[in-house]
């Protein structure tokens, strides 16, 4: 009995040993709101458009569950992972194609010392390095906030499959990174294959940050699905050939205020479709590119209630096979912000856009984040929800 008794106190205390050496966290954000949308179109166009009430997921953070996990290995070494599935909080389903974790896949390690390397479904470092600076994705104003298209994967519609990085810690306040996404393909090494670098720099109130992301595609019948980008899973932001997306941006803190000032460059080669109200517009031409600048500012009455703005003026370029068009959009966002606790806030966010130039193709009709789009050149959508993190 004593011996039974000493092999179950030794096996209780190596489990609280294991226990406080790692660790595994449930987490998540469910944000659900009334949406107001006008001129939103009703069928094919030139058929019109009305005015929409809805109930939508994700205006601000788009809804998700994942479990991230550490396991201390000694010597500052950890093994780290990560999965992280979205979901439409209206209806209850999965985004990203039905995935269970679209959103991230990933497992690697992290050194105290100089970063992590990680292997399987991750961000780029636009998303990483420049997103943060910006009113878009991990900024205030959220998905609504989303520059035309999301054309420059700030809202971090755009994942990297088969993707090993390395992101470096903080030296100094420079933190760095590389990634590379595989193609996966025998014989197409550089068919969908993917790569990014980033680099940002905080100093005190200050932060800056810069990335570079180029995705190599084959078009027609050689086209790799399965490769560091897919359209199976919608989340790519064009079809075609080869994409460039990179930017840099700049924050300041000053006060209970804030300011910033983001500009980015995309373009796609040879393209094919466009990402517009939850899918694939066709878009045929030779080339598109955009080029976004955005200026953003929060302001805090209180610590629980902020008022934020952002300004975004796109000039867009499409080499079609009818001649070329230059159409660009003018954006404004504000927002007023209530947080009601450390994890549940309550938003109140509206958007207008005008697009001009567009020569009359639908898919240059003014549209915002994932919404139906309009059945003209500009567009209002209004949104009052609630977020809470878990």
């Amino acid at each position: 009995m004593k011996l039974q008794y000493w092999s179950a106190c030794s096996a209780l205390l190596f489990a609280c040993v294991a226990h406080a050496q790692s660790s595994v966290t449930l987490f998540g954000i469910v944000d659900e709101g009334v949406v107001y949308v006008n001129n939103q179109r009703n069928a094919a166009p030139p058929s019109g458009g009305s005015s929409n009430w809805l109930v939508n997921s994700g205006n601000l953070s788009t809804s998700r569950w994942g479990l991230r996990g550490t396991e201390d290995l000694g010597g500052g070494l950890a093994a780290t992972f990560w999965l992280e599935s979205g979901f439409n909080a209206s209806s209850g389903k999965l985004n990203n194609g039905g995935d269970l974790f679209g959103r991230q896949a990933w497992v690697g390690l992290s050194d105290r010392r100089y970063g992590a390397l990680t292997l399987g479904r991750q961000y780029d470092f636009v998303v990483d390095y420049v997103a943060p600076l910006s009113a878009v994705g991990a900024g205030f104003g959220g998905n609504l906030a989303s520059h035309p298209y999301d054309n420059d994967n700030l809202a971090n519609d755009l994942r990297i499959n088969n993707s090993v990085k390395f992101s470096s810690v903080a030296f100094d306040g420079v933190r760095f990174g590389a990634l590379y996404g595989f193609s996966n393909d025998a014989g197409g090494f550089s068919n969908n294959r993917a790569y990014s670098l980033g680099a940002s720099y905080a100093y005190g109130p200050l932060g800056v940050g810069a990335a570079f992301l180029q995705v190599d595609r084959a078009t027609g019948a050689s086209a790799n699905a399965a490769g560091a980008t897919s359209t199976a899973d919608g989340d790519v932001l064009t079809t075609g050939g080869r994409q460039q997306i990179y930017g840099a941006g700049a924050k300041y803190l000053f006060g209970k205020s804030q300011v910033g000032a983001v500009w980015t460059h995309s373009s796609t080669n040879g393209v094919t479709g466009i990402s517009q109200g939850g899918g694939i517009a066709a878009l045929n031409g030779t080339r598109v590119r955009f080029d976004n600048l955005e200026l953003n500012g929060r302001y805090f009455l209180t610590p629980a209630l902020s008022l934020g703005a952002s300004y975004t003026y796109t000039m867009g370029e499409f080499d079609g096979t009818a001649g070329k068009l230059k159409p660009h959009w003018n954006q404004a966002m504000a927002q007023a912000d209530y947080q009601i606790s450390t994890r549940t806030d309550l938003y109140l966010e509206g958007v207008y856009q005008h697009v001009s130039g567009g020569g009359g193709n639908a898919v240059f009709n003014a549209g915002v984040f994932n919404l139906t789009p309009a059945s003209g050149n500009q567009q209002v959508v209004v949104a009052a929800g609630m977020r809470h993190r878990f």
